[in-house]
């Protein structure tokens, strides 16, 4: 109490991650927002904090007192608490004795410069961190000291060049270089607490694992008054705690800052200034835990392996820009005195137009229609079975390094813990049961009536109900009825949308064709293309947001009972619903825009006065392109890199202002003393991973399923990705709350999703090579058709002929001398019979020639790369020749160590059984005499 009088209690708890004492670390925090009158505020300070008392008697005596009256958001006296603060106040006292007699230290805090919030602040003493770290089996390294496998000869030589070559790219973090020796790991024991180095128990825990212990307690923990059981996520879900999360180690900007980890992080990790550095992922999962460790680890993994595919892409954009004069049928479409007169693209408002006018998009198309596609599609199967591979033996060397390669058995133990919401529906079916139980029970004798009351008297005293009642899919089945009819609805919007944006292409293109400009005639379709993919890009963005809160919705009601199940509905829900808002628009362009048309004379239509639309003269290549590319683009540049700039800043901005409304006018003045656990929680809570993982997902779609008709797309992502890195860094080390961490030793779900798509693109790319673009076309043309063996007369091959004679009435175009002449005979894209011939516009017999070669192609390509695919799959291994033989050596060494131990302990015990034989040497050289005086020898006889 002197102390705490005669020195300024903030002065000694190093802002804000220490207790008062200055000695104790804050390894959790609670915040809630006290309800009591502020005339007792003071004085509940002055007990709780007036000297370093034991931790059991300072909390207790730091319970708040029944409430009487209320702080309120503007400073001045508010009415009685009503019957939910109070009952909320006293779950709190209960659970807080709860974490006491867990053996947690626990500190308050009502006196904050954040008006109307307490703080509650956990300590995890010694005796406590060790017993928790025994029971989740956490493995800790061990005073051993052994020497890993190094590499000789060549490859040493060739491992030290590129030492030297990359070390300016290298992050300056302390062990961030191959290390020579590693220290031998193993789960942590009590009872062999003399294999570890304990020289510094402050350090031995650190602050990641710390605070994993107690989120651990924390959920174990719970409060039975409230009629069942309630961990730290129920207590959070029902308000009585408004927060929960770890402390950051400290400031990250400043001169006077101590030096901490997430300094380290912001300066060689989260700083845009450092984007061609290697990332620092030893001290981010050191900070964040292997699961956030993880995701970076694959992000920096897959941005690399971006880096050759970019270059393969790059080049064959270059060999299609080279080769773009030597196209014949491109030269032949351009050549004017070809003199191809083309039908009509719309009726009526639509003239016949000159083939010679679509030069530039022929020309264009070939960029990305030429052989090196073929080449660049096999390619990138390749480079997305090479990736998985390599991620593979990535993550196993983490596993290795990070002591996570015996994890298996205790990882699903860790996540078994009930949600709030599954307890609480548990709850309501077991008192449902209950209630009908009891009006069939009511002429039943007494004695089985007492067993009921039993059995509801120990539920309400707190016993856990998710042992004994479960929910069956009967519970479930009408939140699965909701889920399929919603996700069968959305899917249908998507359509909906896609289908008024094609009927928005049809409207306008033939609205801009009645338009006296010769100007905006003659750049019809790309007016209608690129406005039309803005519509579709503006609204893929908007739908994603609804997608990812209708899927969360639905994941809820479904009522999942762990957390890890939760998380995997919830990422199937949402990546089937964004896969098909996202795709959705580019395979209607790469497979159905131009299937459906008809020919002049018989078009397809809908609504009756909507034509289907055409492909260009060049394909619909070059647009699926311009599709592809703009959306990719504006997705990464709108949803990934401004929304997660401004969006937390805003949410930051919005925070600010409303704690500067209900604070004290000096709020700026507090702003620059606040403690950590102020700071921390004015910052923006974690809410996980899915959405970060989502987004790469749908860019590695992007890159890999139409990566035949946009060569560029890997270029585009690992530009996109090297901003990203530091973007997603910067928001974990500045704008988010600490996460607790989490253990994990691989990706989860988004591997397999990663492999589904992988395979999928395989086949989406065999169709778009062999049905949207013209290579088989032109094969089939080159050996079946060609006169000379070149490409000559290919163009004049693929369109077929039609009789203006023979258009439908009131279909016609309204001035059929707009190109000055008259028109008898036009053309059109299509493998038919010409007017003139006894089956006039059937489909002939290329037409059947280009189908076959068009499907002998999908099932050759498809099977070959598959096979590809699966031998190098084969050809690399999983684990790493080195990291299994360390794995092997730590087995090998951890048993000679505890032979050791064990050869050691018997010969201490043997030395003592020799100390105590010789001490009673002396009693036993009269042992014949007093032998014979002894019980057994009777009478003294031998």
């Amino acid at each position: 109490m002197l102390n705490s009088l005669s020195v300024d209690p903030d002065a000694e708890c190093k802002h804000g991650l220490y207790f008062r004492d200055g000695r104790r670390k804050v390894d959790y925090i609670l915040v809630y927002h006290p309800k009591r009158p502020s005339g007792s505020r003071t004085l509940a300070r002055r007990v709780q904090h007036g000297d370093a008392a034991p931790a059991a008697r300072g909390a207790r005596q730091d319970r708040p007192l029944p409430g009487k009256g209320d702080v309120g958001a503007a400073g001045g006296p508010e009415p009685p608490t009503d019957y939910h603060e109070d009952d909320k106040r006293f779950r709190r006292e209960e659970y807080e004795g709860n974490l006491l007699e867990a053996g947690l230290e626990l500190e308050r805090d009502e006196e904050t410069k954040i008006h109307g919030v307490g703080f509650v602040k956990i300590h995890a003493p010694w005796n406590v961190l060790c017993r928790e770290a025994e029971f989740l089996k956490l493995k800790m390294p061990t005073k051993k000291l052994y020497h890993i496998n190094e590499t000789r000869g060549l490859l040493k030589k060739i491992n030290s060049v590129l030492q030297k070559i990359t070390d300016p790219i290298q992050p300056k973090v302390a062990g961030h270089r191959p290390q020579t020796t590693k220290r031998l790991s193993y789960p942590f024991s009590r009872e062999k607490q003399h294999l570890f180095d304990l020289s510094d128990k402050d350090s031995f825990f650190d602050s990641k694992t710390r605070s994993t212990i107690v989120y651990e307690i924390l959920k174990r923990t719970t409060c039975t008054k409230a009629k069942y059981s309630m961990g730290i996520t129920s207590l959070l879900a029902n308000g009585v705690y408004s927060a929960a999360y770890p402390l950051h180690d400290g400031d990250y900007e400043g001169e006077n800052v101590e030096f901490n980890d997430r300094k380290l992080l912001y300066q060689e990790w989260a700083s845009y200034g450092v984007f061609y550095k290697y990332q620092p992922i030893d001290l981010v999962r050191k900070y964040f835990g292997e699961k956030i460790g993880l995701y970076f680890a694959w992000l920096g993994v897959y941005t690399q392996m971006l880096i050759p595919a970019s270059v393969v892409g790059i080049i064959v954009f270059l060999y299609g820009c080279a080769t773009v004069d030597e196209n014949i049928p491109s030269m032949e479409m351009c050549d004017q005195r070809h003199n191809i007169t083309m039908c009509p693209l719309c009726d009526k408002t639509c003239s016949y137009w000159k083939m010679s006018s679509a030069c530039a998009t022929a020309r264009a198309s070939h960029l990305f229609d030429n052989p090196a596609t073929v080449f660049f599609s096999v390619f990138m199967a390749l480079w997305a079975a090479t990736f998985m591979e390599h991620w593979k033996r990535k993550q196993m060397r983490l596993n290795y390094r990070w002591d996570l390669t015996g994890f298996e058995e205790e990882e699903e133990a860790v996540k078994d813990h009930p949600r709030a919401e599954y307890e609480a529906r548990v709850l309501e079916k077991s008192l449902r049961k209950e209630s009908k139980s009891k009006e069939k029970r009511r002429h039943i004798p007494e004695e089985s009536t007492n067993k009921w009351k039993q059995r509801v008297k120990t539920a309400m005293a707190g016993v856990k109900l998710t042992d004994k009642v479960k929910l069956t899919w009967r519970d479930r089945f009408p939140a699965y009825v909701t889920n399929l009819v919603s996700i069968v609805f959305m899917i249908a919007v998507t359509f909906a949308i896609v289908l008024g944006v094609i009927i928005y292409r049809i409207s306008t293109a033939a609205a801009l064709a009645m338009n006296s400009s010769p100007s905006v005639r003659s750049n019809i379709r790309v007016t209608v293309t690129a406005t039309a993919v803005i519509i579709n890009l503006v609204v893929i963005i908007l739908l994603d947001e609804v997608y990812g809160c209708i899927a969360r919705w639905l994941t809820k009601i479904e009522v999942p009972k762990t957390e890890k199940s939760f998380e995997e509905r919830l990422i199937f829900k949402a990546f089937l619903l964004k896969f098909v808002n996202s795709y959705t628009p580019i395979f209607y362009v790469a497979f159905f825009k131009g299937r459906f048309v008809g020919r002049p004379g018989d078009y397809v239509y809908i609504f009756r006065s909507f034509r289907m639309e055409e492909c260009a003269p060049g394909g619909c290549l070059m647009e699926l392109c311009i599709q592809l590319s703009i959306i990719m683009l504006g997705k990464q540049l709108i949803q990934n890199n401004l929304f997660e700039i401004g969006i937390p800043k805003m949410k930051k901005f919005i925070r600010y202002l409303r704690l500067r409304r209900q604070s004290p006018p000096d709020h700026d003045e507090y702003g620059k003393k606040r403690q950590r656990y102020e700071a921390d929680y004015t910052l923006e809570p974690f809410a996980g991973l899915t959405p970060e993982y989502m987004e790469m997902i749908i860019q590695f779609g992007f890159v890999t399923l139409f990566v035949a008709s946009f060569p560029l797309a890997p270029l585009f992502a690992l530009l996109n990705n090297i901003i990203e890195i530091r973007l997603d860094a910067k928001k974990f080390v500045t704008e988010l709350r600490r996460p607790v961490a989490v253990r994990a030793k691989d990706i989860g779900i988004w591997y397999n999703i990663l492999r589904g798509v992988g395979k999928l693109a395989v086949i989406i790319n065999a169709f778009v090579i062999s049905f949207t673009s013209d290579f088989i076309p032109r094969l089939v043309y080159l050996y079946m058709y060609s006169q000379n063996g070149t490409m000559h007369g290919f163009v004049n091959h693929t369109l077929s002929s039609f009789n203006v004679s023979d258009f439908q009435n009131g279909t016609a175009p309204n001035d059929p001398l707009d190109l000055g002449y008259e028109v008898q005979i036009c053309r059109y894209k299509d493998y038919r019979e010409p007017p003139w011939s006894e089956h006039k516009y059937d489909i002939s017999k290329d037409f059947w020639a280009v189908l076959a070669a068009r499907l002998a192609f999908v099932i050759v390509f498809q099977n070959l790369v598959m096979f590809m695919s699966d031998f190098v799959d084969w050809v690399i291994p999983d684990i790493p020749k080195d990291i299994s033989q360390q794995i092997h050596k730590e087995k090998v060494l951890m048993v000679e160590l505890f032979m050791r131990e064990e050869q050691g302990k018997q010969r201490l015990l043997g030395t003592w059984m020799e100390k105590d034989r010789k001490k009673d040497e002396p009693c036993n050289s009269h042992g014949p005499k007093a032998g014979l005086d002894s019980p057994e020898y009777p009478g003294g006889a031998l």
